[in-house]
């Protein structure tokens, strides 16, 4: 099996302006086609650490993808990078020029001199025509590996990696091996009970069993390689079937679905009605989360406690207890409502009650945290969702 290594290259990575969304983009199409990827690494634009960070990926994996760096700037040195770390020189190409001119011509456009760097490339390297952008990328191919650069830019990178990459992997790869995921998603179960109910068959190496813990949340991940598709889909349909004999009443979703889509459908094949109040930071992140208004019965989502405390008959001189008004609220809200199903948040700095209820049974959870500080309407919305799903089921677990 191939390995690779995916280096970013950009200090405005490294500052935190941008999001490498280019890294996980590769890594999912170099899955697909089995080739590992055990590292990702990002360096910022000097020549001299970006040389480093080839070389040591070319000590430690097979093939090497860099992305960004290969503009016409001066802080582009990307071209230089590669062919310090595998000791040789640019060399110029007339064609390649004539191909950034022709690309100029095509946007209508007037190509800077500065333009002509980009014609530059390692010197015994493979061109990749870039029928996207300006900017000509580069295979290089020496005892210690393969370097592959491509564009920073999102649109040209994904381009180049279906038009060209990816073939060139497939061709020396034989075309063989795969690898395959299959996330399921579980809610009302915490990642040391998931764990505790498989934790032997995280040890398996094929398939592997991994889990990732989100909040309120948890992501059981089964990742199979195989020489064909359907081999590996076998392997996943083995483990996926254990995992559900042990964990299956919790798992809500495969893929991508989040959990508010799959409670609102669990809420319409019952034929139940939800009512949601919150009272808190940023109401509008946690209304976007419940824009159903086919299952809604009722519904507040306010910036602050003075509407909720008139609503329950409280006032701020009163001791509050912020999981004892979320009670208050969650009560009131049935009865006004005539909901089935109600979720009552209420979260500020100084803490966070959360109950979700149904007409046979409530649950409360409490935190002396909360608050914008703690990205609360994030965490907390998630809480109450996976609390009212598992009451919705009727699942008993203890918290």
């Amino acid at each position: 099996m191939v390995n690779a290594e995916i280096v970013t290259i950009g200090t405005e990575i490294l500052l935190g302006e941008i999001v490498d969304t280019n890294s996980a983009y590769i890594t999912r199409q170099l899955r697909d086609i089995g080739v590992n990827v055990y590292y990702l690494t990002t360096v910022g634009d000097n020549l001299d650490r970006i040389a480093s960070a080839i070389r040591i990926a070319l000590s430690r994996s097979d093939v090497v993808i860099t992305t960004g760096g290969l503009g016409p700037t001066v802080d582009d040195m990307t071209r230089q990078a590669v062919a310090n770390a595998t000791d040789r020189d640019l060399e110029f190409r007339p064609d390649l020029l004539e191909e950034i001119r022709e690309r100029f011509r095509q946007f209508g456009a007037q190509m800077s001199e500065n333009n002509r760097v980009q014609a530059y490339i390692p010197a015994g390297s493979i061109p990749v025509h870039n029928r996207l952008g300006t900017a000509p990328c580069f295979i290089v191919e020496n005892a210690e590996g393969t370097v592959i650069s491509l564009p920073g830019v999102p649109r040209e990178m994904k381009d180049l990696m279906q038009a060209s990459v990816i073939p060139y992997l497939r061709e020396r790869t034989g075309g063989k091996g795969i690898i395959k995921a299959l996330v399921l998603r579980t809610a009302g179960i915490g990642e040391s009970q998931v764990d505790a109910r498989i934790a032997d068959l995280e040890t398996w190496s094929n398939p592997t069993v991994g889990l990732a813990a989100h909040t309120g949340q948890t992501d059981i991940r089964i990742t199979a390689r195989a020489d064909s598709e359907a081999e590996a889909d076998e392997l996943i349909a083995k483990a996926e079937a254990i995992v559900r004999e042990r964990v299956g009443d919790f798992i809500y979703a495969t893929g991508q679905e989040p959990l508010e889509a799959a409670f609102v459908q669990l809420l319409r094949d019952k034929g139940l009605k939800l009512a949601v109040s919150y009272a808190g930071p940023e109401p509008e992140l946690v209304a976007a989360r419940f824009s159903y208004p086919d299952v809604l019965a009722a519904q507040s989502f306010d910036a602050g406690l003075d509407k909720l405390l008139a609503r329950v008959g409280r006032s701020q001189t009163d001791t509050l207890d912020y999981g004892e008004l979320s009670e208050l609220e969650a009560h009131r809200l049935m009865e006004a409502s005539g909901a089935d199903v109600v979720i009552a948040f209420v979260t500020l700095d100084e803490g966070t009650g959360i109950t979700a209820m149904t007409r046979e049974k409530a649950h409360t959870r409490r935190y002396a945290f909360g608050g914008t500080n703690t990205e609360a309407p994030i965490w907390a919305g998630t809480w109450g969702i996976s609390m009212a799903w598992r009451l919705v089921r009727r699942i008993e677990v203890t918290w």
